[in-house]
């Protein structure tokens, strides 16, 4: 598929895709959007930044309004015929974003119920008429307990950022989610990794879903350049501040291993005259919007965070990522890593390495980056019909 267009995608969709210089699918989008609107039950698996949001939107705006279109539209309250299940308010909000894009021409309806926000502004939000449910697990699942959303009408459904979700712990309500809806539903989800409970989703929801990975999940991108410098007698500071020094295009995130390691980083930070933003779990929700906020619009260029940051956020102005703290999971330094060189943009990520990432190190050379390591004194190298679309055909099955 060398353009939108060849998918078969209404008009107002290509419009809109004209219209915001979106010419060529990636490599996720090609793979995922002929399967989802053929109605066949999809797991996409594919690197941060690669176009994951657009891959399922483009193919729930088309169907649903084809529905429309064809004298079937949304009749009831309370019922969406689409449900995004995301896992953060932060996340959930871009891809509200992506959504509404397109619904200017295609005049669907999109309500967020999310984290976060009030119970009161989420009630309100799905009262009425409407096709497309955006929603954490548990907000949803407050909702459902009180009989204010109904699910019976819901013709498809999707996870996004499946592993972040799993990995707050939302198995259980995803389940119960699900349980609640149509059995012959459509049915996507889309992860940058594939965790043990991701697994345990896919071995349970998703036995009949065609998989597809593009070439490059579970890998380093090209376009990111990745610096090590090695921390002698424990001196992170001094490599850290030299760093800091050569300014980038873009934002800098900084990521700690623990809430306690973020905190005394951004007040040194603070204390030697850098302003930065902190964002990491156990803050009040709307001080880390704010600060998130801050740090998208340009007015804090650091960003000092947890993996908590790691995970789902689109930050188109991160040019640089710093590991102070290097993870000791490779699935957590690929994510925190795929915070820059998105969409093929240029990245660079700077790790400070000591003695105990050398696991690491040896598991970043099987993913051959494009890598240069310095040391203060001499550098070193670390080892390093509609309706029917929307039923389930009968797949080739896949398995991780």
């Amino acid at each position: 598929m060398n353009s939108f267009s060849d998918f078969g995608l209404l008009e107002t969709l290509l419009k809109t895709l004209k219209e915001k210089r979106h010419f060529k699918p990636t490599e996720i989008q090609c793979q995922t959007i002929p399967l989802m609107m053929s109605g066949q039950s999809v797991v996409g698996v594919s690197e941060t930044g690669s176009g994951k949001t657009l891959a399922y939107a483009l193919p729930v705006l088309h169907l649903l309004k084809s529905l429309e279109i064809e004298g079937d539209p949304v009749k009831n309250e309370n019922s969406p015929r689409a449900v995004v299940m995301v896992p953060t308010r932060e996340l959930g909000e871009q891809v509200s974003k992506v959504f509404k894009t397109f619904t200017h021409d295609t005049r669907l309806r999109v309500r967020p119920a999310l984290g976060g926000m009030t119970f009161e502004q989420a009630r309100r939000n799905t009262a009425g008429a409407f096709e497309i449910l955006l929603a954490t697990p548990g907000r949803l699942v407050e909702l459902m307990k009180r009989n204010l959303i109904d699910l019976s009408d819901v013709r498809i459904f999707i996870f996004d950022e499946a592993d972040q979700m799993m990995d707050q712990g939302f198995l259980p309500d995803s389940n119960f989610v699900v349980e609640a809806c149509p059995k012959d539903m459509q049915m996507a989800l889309f992860s940058a990794t594939v965790s043990t409970t991701v697994q345990e989703l896919l071995n349970n929801l998703f036995s009949s879903a065609e998989v597809v990975r593009s070439q490059g999940s579970g890998k380093i991108v090209s376009s990111l350049v990745t610096k090590n410098l090695i921390v002698e007698d424990g001196k992170r500071w001094p490599l850290f501040e030299k760093v800091l020094s050569q300014r980038v295009e873009g934002g800098t995130m900084v990521f700690t291993n623990t809430r306690e390691q973020c905190d005394k980083l951004a007040k040194e930070l603070l204390d030697k005259g850098f302003q930065c933003v902190i964002y990491r779990g156990e803050m009040e929700k709307n001080e880390r919007r704010v600060n998130l906020k801050k740090f998208r619009e340009g007015k804090i260029d650091l960003l000092i965070a947890t993996d908590l940051a790691g995970r789902g956020l689109d930050l188109e102005i991160v040019g640089r990522v710093i590991n102070y703290h290097l993870p000791k999971q490779m699935e957590n330094y690929l994510h925190r890593v795929g915070r820059t060189a998105r969409a093929g943009r240029k990245g660079l990520v700077v790790n400070l390495v000591t003695e105990r990432d050398q696991r690491l190190m040896a598991q970043l050379q099987g993913n051959k980056p494009k890598t240069s390591e310095k040391k203060p004194a001499q550098a070193q190298k670390a080892p390093l019909s509609s309706k029917n679309r929307f039923k389930k055909s009968k797949p080739k099955t896949k398995s991780f």
